[in-house]
């Protein structure tokens, strides 16, 4: 199992983050994915990834995290993904983990670990990134 972990303070209250973090189409679309569709509790991701076209067909689960997803289709044996909000002093400290294995049957020589772990840690800094923009003065 591989995993990744982000965490970033955001200037404002676990509340508002949340609550940014709940309009999923725009917070997946600030990942860099170039296609994203939510419906209800699924969505269906797109991106390239070196020379990969990348597609997930995600899945909302229910667990002690401010947010929570896992892969219901897609390349990887398992995927999860949870983010957290905290209060810290003046805002929030938000992270973000995720758990994968790879299938090597389907991936091959296309993407490795390494590869993917790179992708995802620049995915949720961009992720970030939009947070920190919803709360700029």
């Amino acid at each position: 199992m591989q995993t990744v972990t982000v965490s970033r303070r955001v200037d404002a209250p676990p509340e508002r983050v949340r609550d940014a973090m709940g309009d999923l189409e725009a917070f997946m679309l600030a990942a860099g994915f170039t296609e994203v569709t939510v419906d209800g509790d699924d969505m269906h991701l797109e991106n390239q990834v070196g020379l990969a076209t990348v597609t997930l067909d995600l899945r909302l689960v229910d667990t002690e995290a401010d947010l929570a997803y896992e892969q219901a289709e897609g390349f990887f044996e398992t995927m999860d993904t949870e983010y957290r909000v905290e209060a810290v002093d003046g805002g929030s400290e938000v992270t973000a983990t995720t758990d994968f294995e790879l299938d090597v049957a389907l991936v091959g020589q296309v993407l490795d670990a390494t590869v993917i772990k790179r992708q995802r840690r620049h995915e949720l800094e961009s992720q970030f990134d939009w947070l920190e923009a919803q709360f700029a003065e």
